[in-house]
């Protein structure tokens, strides 16, 4: 249909026919626009819209994967989403048409972000955030070939970039942390922290939404009901991350002890924070902490790595140690079992004692 003048108004304004998703016809009516141009360009981008047609900018279809995705994922998930589109996709593909996106269009937006470097310290994007960024594309023209017919998705016959966190799990070995512990018992507020993340493998956003309610010192146990995020600036107590993450974790016998000791030095307790700090500062103290001891430094997230390594180093079963850290699959688990070092050689010295001729020592 046309566009139509609002003399009085001085603007221009469409009135229209529609199918919706279910096929039904609707009618529909948008005043405001400046020219003549807007108001046919609305008209236009709104059936496709509608139609869920793919001849529309990438732009215009991001909105359509915001409103259909966001409503089912976090609000966390989704304001990290929102950076990476907003920042690494839209400002390459926005005004490209969905269809007209082809393999070597991607592979150019890799290689300009494989060639960035940041222009304080001359680094590259870490091959993680790379993979994440990579991922969040694919998601989106999975998207398209999966709820709007797109032939194929782009992003998987051009091939990934980066490696995931799964690929690069650092992690300290018990001997290491021992060190750092040592070093960070010096701030003893942080060095509690630590004692935790490290002992029971919990998030760091689960350790930081944990209120003193939480630990039952009878039975030795903490329970895992929330998770801790700041989201636009604002602090947010939410669920964890996924279903199996409500959980209740034992304590260690040291971890226990430590933990009253701990909460007789608070005044603050019942339902408050009982580690009222940030994830910036604990990434700090970590840092000093590793630096005092001389080991290697890793992430806040890699402690929980080293917890499941070493319970892995201990002989328990993937399915009980997914159980204790709230993994959603063992499949999680089984990634981490190659990460102790002693692992394959225990393995050797085993099965070389099964062919010895030597006896075995008593």
């Amino acid at each position: 249909m046309p566009a139509y003048k609002d003399k009085k108004a001085n603007t221009w304004y469409v009135k229209f026919n529609y199918k919706n998703w279910k096929g039904e016809t609707k009618f529909t009516t948008k005043r405001g626009f400046s020219t003549k141009r807007e108001a046919t360009d609305y008209e236009n981008e709104y059936k496709l819209h509608i139609a869920g047609s793919l001849d529309m900018t990438f732009k215009d279809f991001i909105e359509v994967y915001r409103e259909d995705r966001y409503p089912r994922i976090r609000v966390s998930t989704s304001v990290n989403k929102d950076h990476i589109i907003d920042t690494k996709i839209l400002p390459y593909f926005g005004k490209y048409k969905v269809t007209d996106i082809r393999p070597k269009d991607i592979v150019k937006w890799q290689n300009e972000l494989l060639r960035y470097r940041n222009p304080r310290t001359g680094k590259p994007y870490s091959k993680t955030y790379l993979r994440s960024v990579h991922s969040q594309m694919s998601a989106i023209m999975n998207f398209a070939a999966k709820y709007y017919d797109l032939g194929e998705n782009p992003v998987l016959k051009a091939g990934s970039i980066g490696i995931s966190n799964s690929e690069e799990m650092l992690f300290w070995t018990l001997d290491e942390y021992l060190l750092f512990a040592d070093a960070i018992m010096e701030e003893p507020f942080f060095y509690y922290c630590f004692e935790v993340l490290y002992w029971t493998g919990i998030r760091e956003g689960e350790l930081l939404a944990l209120t003193y309610d939480d630990f039952d010192f009878v039975n030795k146990t903490i329970s895992i009901t929330k998770t801790y995020q700041v989201v636009r600036g604002k602090e947010v107590i939410g669920p964890p991350k996924t279903s199996k993450g409500i959980r209740i974790v034992s304590m260690p016998d040291r971890l226990c002890e430590e933990m009253k000791d701990y909460f007789e030095m608070c005044y603050d307790k019942g339902s408050s924070r009982a580690f009222a700090t940030s994830k910036h500062s604990l990434k700090k103290a970590m840092k000093r902490g590793a630096g005092q001891a001389g080991v290697k430094e890793i992430r806040i997230h890699d402690l929980r790595h080293s917890h499941i390594s070493l319970l892995i180093s201990l002989g328990f079963s993937p399915v009980e140690i997914a159980k204790r850290v709230g993994h959603e699959s063992i499949t999680i688990t089984l990634r981490y079992a190659h990460m102790f070092p002693s692992a394959q050689k225990d393995m050797m010295d085993k099965l070389n004692r099964l062919t010895s001729d030597e006896p075995e020592e008593d």
